[in-house]
């Protein structure tokens, strides 16, 4: 007899108390069912179930082990769904969120790249500085820039977001450049009002310090900081995924480059491991190969 068919019996009855109630949940015959219950004892050699006019209850055995049964059959079926999907077509909406300078500066583009590979994939990307709330939000994959998670979501690491004090050359020139980090206090400084605030924060043998600064601009989005610091309003501490491309042009100078700024984890978030549909699992393993590595592709452009 089919002892995948045998276990799920044997389940069921321990679940409902009953020979009868578990053949009808079964849709089986009670006789049938009580085959299947003597297969599966026959197989494992140990009474299961204790048997009387009444009720039926798990003996010792089966107590230890209904469990291992249960493991079984959803090992299976994993198995099942794993094969199935490798025969069918990633589909449907996935809803993404982001901050809006990671998803304008590299997130889009290989979305827009992995949407080519899976056209029948519609996204969904929103973007914004809160942190997005998966399930209210209906939110499938949020990008996160933090060393700050919850602890109650699977978070899978993408990249390392580094840092670069900079300035335009406009500022330099009329300020000149802070040869310390002390010297900061004398310049002006933008910053970011839900993360540097009123201060940078560097990686020092000690751990990391944080040296305040004079935030005579701030704003809640990296590319409005960014923005501030290309039209020479002052010093900023930006992300090298969204400044790669003015430094490269010298539209901002790196400073204090003897300092390392605080690295932060960028990461996909999502709600559980288990179950979790194709296309969400084809797309988080798309961005780790196209962002993981020792250096994020964008700090490799830089190192060039």
């Amino acid at each position: 007899m089919d002892r995948l068919t045998a276990a799920r019996v044997f389940i069921e009855i321990a679940e409902q108390g009953s020979l009868t109630k578990a053949a009808e949940q079964l849709n089986m015959s009670t006789a049938m069912v009580s085959r299947y219950l003597s297969e599966i004892e026959t197989w494992f050699g140990a009474r299961l179930l204790h048997r009387t006019t009444r009720k039926v209850s798990l003996t010792d055995v089966g107590e230890a082990t209904l469990p291992a049964c249960k493991n079984m059959l959803s090992a299976v079926d994993d198995a099942r769904n794993i094969a199935l999907e490798r025969n069918s077509k990633p589909s449907g909406i996935i809803r993404i969120a982001s901050s809006g300078s990671f998803a304008d500066a590299q997130l889009t583009a290989v979305l827009v790249e992995f949407q080519q590979m899976y056209p029948d994939v519609e996204i969904v990307l929103s973007v914004g500085h809160t942190a997005a709330n998966l399930v209210e939000g209906r939110v499938d994959l949020a990008i996160r820039i933090s060393n700050k998670l919850d602890s109650t979501l699977i978070a899978r690491p993408l990249a390392v977001c580094r840092s670069i004090l900079c300035a335009s050359p406009e500022y330099i020139a009329k300020h000149g450049e802070p040869k310390s980090l002390n010297d900061l206090s004398q310049h002006y400084c933008i910053t970011h009002d839900s993360g540097t605030h009123r201060h940078y924060r560097f990686i020092k043998d000690s751990g990391v310090v944080e040296v305040p600064v004079k935030g005579y601009f701030q704003s809640n989005e990296t590319d409005a900081v960014c923005r501030a610091v290309l039209c020479g309003a002052g010093i900023g501490m930006l992300p090298t995924f969204y400044i790669g491309e003015h430094l490269n042009q010298g539209k901002l100078i790196p400073l204090l480059t003897h300092e390392t700024p605080e690295t932060l984890g960028i990461n996909a978030i999502y709600l559980s491991r288990e179950h979790q549909p194709l296309t969400l699992r084809l797309l988080v393993d798309f961005l780790v190969s196209k962002f993981g590595g020792d250096l994020a592709p964008w700090d490799v452009e830089l190192a060039r």
